[in-house]
Parts: structure tokens; sequence; C-alpha cells
């Protein structure tokens, strides 16, 4: 299994303009393998056998671009290469139905890294005091540096760098991502799973998560962020584009989208990696983001709590833990009563489940989260215990405003038997 791990450089001024030096002359070599791209034919070969065409001509280009022999040679190749990849991203996002166009030259605010592949790089974790440690870069503009690197946490033990990225942030911070390849813990099977062991999970607007244990998270508070960069947005408007202050301003309102941007990763990362340590299966709903996003109403929010970046940062926990991460159909969750299965409407601000057939009253955040469980059990192929009895739930007739009928057998070993059944009002 591969995962990257971002740890922050700290590098001299001096090398601080070294390290922009290399980022410019690796941006230029990708304008230059672009252009040289886009002249050959589609015919004569696949994306990848063009681009390695163009990655060949690399020690052709050095006879008269002598700036390129104080370049590491896998750092020139890899920003050929990453014609490549930029492609496949482009093909992806048009199957998934956006209207994309083809690949533009990179402006040198737009280009913000370069990668080192296998080697030209070396980590010590046990140069300066505690938490510290020298990343050292060669051929760096011609020369070999040693730049300070805050290592926050370990790196697990007996792992591979494959890769080092080395990346500038908007806020002119500089980073380092290690691309480490691990082992890969093995899922255990599903008919080796225990049904205690496994939770479903309901993703709200009032709450971030309310789970199949009765477990509720709510949304990180951000209120005095967001103010916060509104009123440095104003400030930036105020100034002249492109001057000292503007550039000093936007610098400002960077920082601040960062500091949001990263309170809302740690609080994700630290959920998922809650839930894949205390279960073997977590299920959750495989929710259309894109069309509620563009749906009428409630869009900001929707946004703001980022459901599928969730979802992704859940399914990486879980590879790492060994733990399944199962998407089901998210359609009439919230409107389906876990214990008669009658289908009832809901505004989004009512926030009671109360059915109308067997008189079942949950938090209809609850009811969902109960939903999403047994769809998952069933997915996922979990076997219920034998101990705990099937019951059956039987609607009753309704007179207004129209006959529900719905007879089902509720799953063994549902939470829902757990509950007991309020009298319809």
């Amino acid at each position: 299994m591969d995962y990257v791990l971002k740890y922050r450089l700290f590098p001299t001024t001096r090398q601080r303009e070294l390290l922009d030096w290399v980022r410019n002359t690796v941006r230029q070599v990708y304008n230059h393998a672009l252009h040289r791209f886009n002249r050959i034919p589609e015919t004569a070969g696949t994306v990848r056998q063009r681009v390695l065409q163009v990655r060949d001509e690399l020690p052709e280009l050095k006879d008269w671009w002598s700036d390129l022999t104080s370049v590491y040679s896998t750092v020139l190749q890899q920003a050929v290469e990453r014609i490549e990849t930029n492609i496949n991203n482009l093909g992806k996002l048009r199957d998934a139905g956006y209207n994309v166009g083809s690949l533009n030259w990179k402006a040198p605010h737009e280009y913000r890294s370069f990668t080192y592949r296998q080697r030209g790089f070396e980590l010590d974790e046990k140069s300066g005091p505690d938490g510290r440690g020298i990343l050292t870069l060669k051929k760096v503009n011609g020369e070999t540096i040693d730049v300070p690197i805050r290592l926050h946490r370990d790196l697990p033990d007996e792992t591979n760098v494959k890769h080092t990225t080395i990346k500038k942030d908007r806020t002119g911070a500089w980073y380092a991502c290690l691309n480490v390849e691990g082992d890969t813990p093995d899922k255990p099977k599903p008919s080796e799973i225990a049904t205690e062991d496994t939770v479903g999970v309901d993703l709200g607007i009032l709450t971030f998560i309310y789970d199949s244990d009765g477990r509720q998270i709510d949304r990180l508070e951000l209120s005095a962020d967001r103010e916060r960069l509104e009123r440095e947005q104003r400030n930036l408007s105020r100034n002249e584009h492109g001057s000292n202050n503007w550039e000093n301003q936007r610098q400002i309102v960077a920082e601040v989208h960062k500091r949001m941007r990263n309170k809302k990763q740690d609080f994700k990362h630290k959920i998922a990696a809650f839930y894949t340590r205390e279960y073997d299966a977590v299920f959750l709903e495989d929710l259309n983001v894109k069309s509620m996003l563009e749906g009428c109403g409630n869009g900001r929010n929707t946004a703001e709590v980022g459901w599928r970046d969730f979802i992704t940062i859940l399914k990486h926990h879980g590879n790492k833990r060994g733990c399944h991460i199962v998407e089901v159909d998210p359609e009439d969750t919230t409107k389906e009563c876990n214990r008669c299965g009658v289908k009832t409407e809901k505004p989004p601000w009512v926030r009671e489940h109360s059915c109308p057939s067997c008189g079942f009253t949950i938090d209809r955040d609850y009811n969902a989260a109960l939903n999403v469980w047994e769809r998952g059990v069933q997915k996922l192929g979990v076997v219920h215990s034998e101990d705990t009895p099937v019951e059956t739930g039987t609607a009753v007739e309704t007179e207004e405003p129209a006959a529900v009928s719905a007879s089902t057998v509720v799953e063994t070993g549902s939470p829902c038997l757990k509950e007991a059944a309020s009298a319809a009002e």
C-alpha cells in the first residue's frame, strides 16, 4: 500500500531561492514537453508512447539548454511524465460528465512542485532536536542542500520512501511529501465479522455523523474563521491587483484558507481513524454530492461539510487498518421506517421520524443510520447471530391521506429490536 506523509520544511533564504529556481526550471521543461507532445500526431502511438518519446529527447535538450544539467535527471523525467498523468485525470473527469478542455501551459504561480523519484534525496531522522531531521536534496541548481524538516510523526517501521515531492504552498511555505510504501493489512472475511463489530453511518447537516450505535458527532465550528476570511478578503479587494500590498494580503487570505482546510482535514482524519480502529466494517451512503450541490438550497452547508472528501479519507484509513468500507444505496434511507419499512415524506426541517404505521418514533438521522447499517450488512454478507430472534413487523392501515400497507421482516440482529415502539398518535 502506498500513501503520502507530508512534513514541513524550513529552508534558509538562500535555499528558498535555489528551490524556487528548480521549480521554475522544471515548469519550463513541462511547458516545452507539452509543446512537443502536441506536435506529435495521435496516430504515432498511445499517450504513454508519445510522452516517452518526448522524455527521450531530454539528453539532446541539455546540449543547448545548459540549466538542465543543474537539475537532477529524475526530476526532469517526472515533469515530462506528468503530462500523461494530467491527461488521464482529464479523461476521468470527462467520463464523469464534466466538460473539460485540453492541457495548457503552466504559469509560474500554477506550477508549485517537483518530484525526486527513487534517488536524489536522503532523509536523516536523527539530526537535530526531537521532532526534527534533515532532508538532503541533490543538484538543486547544481548544489546539494540540507533542508531542516519537522517530523511531527515518525515514519512507520520497515517502510520504503519511494518518491519525495517538494512543494511550495500558496502561503510561501515549503513541504516535503514522502510517498511511502508499506504492507497492506488483510481485511477480515465477511463470514468472520460479528454484527457488533459493524456500524452504519449517516452523514448529516446539523450533526456531521449519526451512527447506528447512537453516537453523534457535531459539525466542526468554523464561524470565527469564516468571519475572518470575509474580513481579509474585503481588505484584499481594496488593494491594487499585483501590487506589493496586494501580494502580502493575498498571502494572509491564503493562510486563513489553509488554516480552515487543515482544521477540516484533521477533523475528518481523526473521525476516520476512530471508526476504522473500532470496527471491522463501516457502512455509509453512496451520496451523489455533485447533484446535491447543483440542487436548490443548502449548497453552502453541503459544500462545507465535504462528504465526498470524508468518504475518500475513510476508505484510505480502511485500507491502512484492514477495515471494510461499504457504500450502500442512499435512496429513502431517511424516509423508510427501520421497524416496518413504511416510507414517510419528511422535509429537512422535520428532525424526528414518527412512523404513521407502526408508531416507531426516533431521531430521523438515527433511523437513517439504522437503515444504512442493515443495507450494509446485507451487501457485505455479514452473518447475523443465530441467538437473536427474527421479528416480523406488519403495518396497520391508515385512513388519511391514503391507505398505507407494508409487511416486512426485520433483519436478524437489527438494533431496532432493542427500541421499544411508541404508540402512534
